[in-house]
């Protein structure tokens, strides 16, 4: 299935894409996508309903896919190709940040490039979605916790990131800075996750083209990994790390600007579509 919310920001409401492309309103099945409702059992719910009689509707705005985030989780460095256009070592672990989920936005809505930021960059990403609580989980039983897969754009300001002491997490959480969806694809509709192809595109020149093939750390590995340190917990997101073709990694160095229009997709998971504007 593919899931996702429409309507105004702050207002979104559960919906789903039939097999023709029709969206469909959950609204009298489900609260919203995300907590309870993603679940095994709610997402087995929403299965069983007959999506052609369900009410189809427009949408003027899609939202972010899920509802409810309550950590926004990223790997970095987790694609071989990227650590090297980096000059970074592959890590020994996972390298883990948080992005704030203040962050997070619609797949097509602007992006706003902060005050003083001079090195925003882009990062077409797999996300992927918790659908029960996970602790402790093996890497064997850890896709048993996973609802689904998204586009996740992990938009950063390396300056912020690289350059102002501590944590990534500065450079990573600006308003807007992490668009999702347009879909929650549940994990049935994705034979392998380690096999998509993901691309992006900066004013329609294609800057990355890679695959998650390439990822250091699969996405059961990850699941069952953080789930060693913190609970996972239905609508939490893992993004999954980048592959080549950064702003950061060109020579010279290349970043957005106001005005500037970025397209990302990932094989079966939908395309988004971005303008930069300054934050003023």
């Amino acid at each position: 299935m593919k899931l996702m919310r429409v309507g105004p920001l702050g207002q979104e409401g559960p919906a789903l894409l039939d097999k023709n492309g029709k969206i469909r309103d959950l609204s009298t099945h489900v609260t919203d996508i995300g907590g309870a409702d993603i679940s095994p059992e709610g997402l087995a719910k929403i299965a069983a309903l007959d999506a052609a009689s369900l009410p189809e509707i427009q949408a003027d705005r899609i939202g972010a896919c899920v509802a409810g985030t309550g950590k926004f989780i990223c790997i970095g460095l987790n694609y071989s190709d990227h650590a090297a256009e980096s000059g970074m070592a592959v890590p020994p672990e996972p390298v883990i940040f948080m992005k704030a989920t203040s962050a997070i936005c619609g797949p097509n809505d602007d992006v706003l490039i902060p005050r003083k930021s001079e090195k925003t960059d882009w990062e077409v990403e797999l996300g992927v979605v918790i659908g029960k609580t996970a602790k402790y989980v093996s890497e064997a039983e850890a896709l048993d916790y996973v609802a689904g897969y998204c586009v996740s754009h992990d938009v950063s300001e390396r300056g912020f990131q690289t350059e102002r002491s501590g944590q990534w997490t500065k450079g990573k959480s600006c308003d807007t800075f992490g668009p999702i969806g347009p879909w929650l694809v549940t994990k049935d509709e994705i034979a392998d996750p380690q096999n998509l192809g993901m691309w992006l595109t900066v004013n329609g020149e294609k800057m990355q083209d890679g695959t998650s093939k390439t990822m250091v750390y699969g996405v059961a590995f990850l699941v069952s990994y953080l789930s060693q340190f913190m609970s996972l917990q239905p609508g939490d997101i893992i993004s999954t790390g980048t592959p080549p073709g950064v702003g950061m990694g060109m020579k010279p160095p290349r970043y957005l600007k106001p005005g500037d229009v970025v397209e990302l997709g990932i094989e079966g998971l939908g395309t988004q579509k971005q303008t930069f504007k300054a934050d003023v």
